[in-house]
């Protein structure tokens, strides 16, 4: 399937009137591997930070095309914040300012509110997921050995100038998000589950049995939690693929799904409406469902 056949499937998808409680609808296409996704600036949501990875690894000055880019949702348009990092996976935003993991180089970058961008952390190892919290404490994991349990991955904090390591040993901590009390949850890719750590350090199961956990995220409220499953990345489910955007809710543990079908919904936010975005990958989208 080409990538024009696999564009027209998601937006068959997302035109369709609603699923489990959501209207569906493309507000961005024509992308180049769209990737990590977080909303921000003004009205909560009216922007959303992207990054593209079309050539993971490979830096601009070697002909590499990633970039970190802002896309208006009001007016479609799209602007290109930087480009040129060899791999920008996973991006957050608080209080003007921009981070993002980028992957091979084993770094983390900040972008101030004048438009400034310099490195946070260096010398880390593969970091992937990001958050950054009220304090501006930055949450983010490292995967050197994906799949591998009892290996080297770790989910971590920087903070006061410091770098924390909340746990280790994980096979594949790839996203993570943190609530106002301080509790952070993370997907684990290959162990299909979703795992949470308090502010006090008891780490606990929060789901199982996943399909490729990825992307995740949490409303304004701190009680719903979303996130992608990928297991049969770009197959649309028209053609068989298992992908799915689920949500839960926290008090009750229930379950349900926003959507099903997307040919690969990588990173995932939530606005303060509650309105839920996600970058189709392979599609070179980002798909908008907004609650009824």
């Amino acid at each position: 399937m080409n990538l024009k056949t696999i564009s027209s499937a998601c937006l068959v998808l997302a035109a369709a009137a609603s699923y489990a409680g959501y209207t569906l609808k493309v507000v961005a296409k024509n992308l180049n591997h769209p990737t990590g996704i977080t909303a921000g600036g003004f009205g909560h949501g009216r922007t959303l930070f992207f990054t593209e990875v079309p050539t993971p690894g490979v830096p601009g000055s070697e002909g590499g095309k990633n970039a970190v880019k802002a896309l208006n949702v009001r007016s479609g348009n799209v602007s290109t914040i930087n480009m040129g990092e060899p791999e920008p996976v996973n991006i957050a935003f608080r209080r003007g300012e921009l981070y993002w993991t980028c992957k091979s180089a084993g770094v983390i970058l900040q972008r101030n509110r004048f438009g400034m961008i310099s490195p946070l952390l260096t010398g880390l190892s593969k970091p992937s997921g990001i958050f950054v919290d009220t304090n501006d404490q930055v949450y983010f994991t490292q995967v050197p050995t994906p799949g591998m349990g009892g290996g080297m991955n770790s989910v971590d904090v920087y903070t006061n100038g410091s770098i924390f390591n909340l746990t280790r040993g994980e096979p594949e901590p790839t996203d993570i998000v943190v609530d106002n009390e301080g509790t952070a949850y993370w997907t684990c890719k290959s162990a299909g589950v979703i795992l949470k750590r308090t502010r006090l350090g008891t780490v606990s199961l929060v789901a199982k049995d996943l399909k490729s956990p990825t992307g995740i995220s949490l409303n304004d409220r701190c009680d719903r939690l979303y996130w992608t499953e990928v297991p049969t990345p770009g197959v649309s489910g028209a053609n068989g693929g298992k992908n799915s955007v689920k949500v839960m809710d926290l008090y009750s543990g229930m379950t349900a799904y926003v959507n099903q079908g997307d040919p690969q919904p990588t990173d995932i936010t939530v606005t303060g409406n509650g309105t839920v975005y996600w970058t189709c990958t392979s599609a070179g989208v980002i798909v908008e469902a907004q609650p009824h």
